[in-house]
């Protein structure tokens, strides 16, 4: 295991919020060892002991219920060293030390391709690891750039690319789900699944994160990533074993099977739009273009959807809906597999038969299963639902990509053919959005989005 973690950017939102509870857990479960130390660098002209404080202060603000002992565990391992991420001097100083060493860049992504050649300069350690956040590149030509300066530094393998939602217990679960369990696999097929809605909806606005998700939006902050990583999980075909490499082909095989999206596609099957002025609960929201740090001539999406297709024996005739969508009126974060219906009910005029739908809830974790069964008049059809609430995990989801990247294990990280894929697949809809053939809706805050276009 790696005993040196560094974090450039180590006074930044990811940092506080959790990679700091991540250490924390992974120390009160027994995962890390008294020689583990932490270096957090940024710009920031600050001193160890004000590293420490402030470390101290968000963990005791995102923490949850992790032992007091545990949270003061890793303030009292970390240092901190003033650096420019540019800097191959200043690099160079941080990373000095005996042994290899982590470095994870919780930087925005705009500064990557910098950082790493930087690193390049400064030189690693051999054994060393590196972890990018996503998104990876700004489109597929960043991408394929970014992948060449990273294997000059390291050997695929030390790279993690890393996507905290691939270690969220509910997604791991739809792999055990799906090869577990004899009475799922035979029917995961388009034979009797009609569409998977992967969905991430939220009540969560802007939240003083204009200087990020302006630049970026809804297609390339979640879909592009996060819920083109859970498409790969839903519709692979069964690995060989979980290792790196039998996992990582097949998620890849996916994205290469997906059909490409000619300009029509574009018009018909993906639509944008950005929130209006509106009420979530009893908290008044103002329109996106109106937020602080927004400049309304980029025209940023804050609600995104694409509908793709796959060629492949599997799944020829599924529809795969992807959708993420900020200042919505509720909460909606899943994955909806959609049963074909039966072709026949013989119970007369005992009402009709809603599709079956398996539900993987993402955010709070849990299972649910729609079916159709009896009311309580003979013959009458009537809605069933199963629900099952998942045990909390060991760790949380970046409490288990740490760990990997502290013992060298790459199978819930990206591997960058996978990265350049993801692109592939997006860019007829990124070439389209920009030159605004697709208009851009407006729905608002507090609604269910844009009014539903899809059949």
């Amino acid at each position: 295991m790696i005993e040196r973690l560094v974090v450039f950017g180590g006074t930044g939102d990811l940092t506080a919020r959790f990679l700091l509870p991540a250490l924390a857990a992974l120390r009160a479960g027994g995962h890390l060892g008294e020689r583990l130390s932490l270096t957090g660098a940024s710009r920031e002209d600050w001193s160890t002991g004000r590293y420490r404080e402030w470390a101290a202060d968000q963990l005791d603000r995102h923490g949850g219920d992790c032992p007091a002992e545990a949270m003061a565990w890793v303030g009292a391992s970390a240092r901190y060293l003033r650096a420019d991420v540019s800097d191959p001097a200043d690099v160079a100083a941080v990373v000095a030390g005996d042994g290899p060493v982590a470095v994870y860049l919780a930087l925005p992504p705009a500064l990557f391709p910098a950082a790493v050649a930087a690193l390049h300069r400064a030189g690693l350690p051999p054994g060393s690891r590196i972890v990018l956040e996503k998104p990876f590149g700004e489109d597929l030509a960043g991408a394929q750039e970014l992948n060449r300066l990273l294997a000059d530094l390291l050997p695929e393998q030390a790279v993690f690319r890393v996507d905290h939602f691939l270690a969220m217990a509910t997604v791991q679960n739809v792999l055990g789900s799906r090869l577990a369990n004899r009475v799922l696999e035979p029917i995961w097929n388009s034979t009797h699944i009609a569409g998977i809605d992967i969905v991430w909806d939220e009540t969560l606005a802007l939240e003083g994160r204009a200087g990020y998700y302006d630049t970026v939006g809804a297609l390339k902050d979640m879909i592009q990533n996060h819920l083109l990583q859970l498409l790969c999980l839903v519709a692979m075909e069964p690995p060989i074993t979980l290792g790196e490499r039998d996992l990582r082909d097949r998620k890849v095989d996916v994205l290469r099977s997906v059909r490409p999206l000619t300009e029509n596609d574009v018009l018909h099957r993906t639509r944008r739009a950005r929130y209006l002025p509106g009420r979530i609960g009893d908290r008044a929201v103002p329109a996106y273009a109106d937020e602080q740090g927004v400049d309304p001539g980029r025209r940023t999406e804050t609600f995104a959807e694409v509908e793709l297709e796959l060629n492949s024996w599997r799944w020829s005739g599924t529809r795969f809906r992807l959708r993420s969508g900020k200042a919505l009126g509720a909460d909606r974060k899943e994955v909806a597999v959609r049963f074909r219906p039966v072709p026949h009910l013989p119970f007369g005029h005992g009402g009709e038969a809603a599709p079956n739908v398996l539900r993987f809830e993402l955010e709070p974790e849990g299972l649910a299963l729609d079916l159709t069964g009896i009311g309580t008049r003979a013959h009458e059809l009537a809605p069933l639902s199963l629900t099952a609430r998942m045990d909390p995990a060991e760790l949380p989801a970046y409490g288990r990509l740490l760990l990997d990247v502290l013992t060298g294990d790459p199978a819930l990280s990206i591997r960058g053919d996978e990265a350049e894929q993801a692109w592939r697949v997006l860019e007829p809809v990124l070439s389209a959005w920009e030159r605004d053939l697709v208009p851009l809706e407006e729905y608002p805050a507090g609604s269910d989005g844009p009014a539903p276009r899809f059949p």
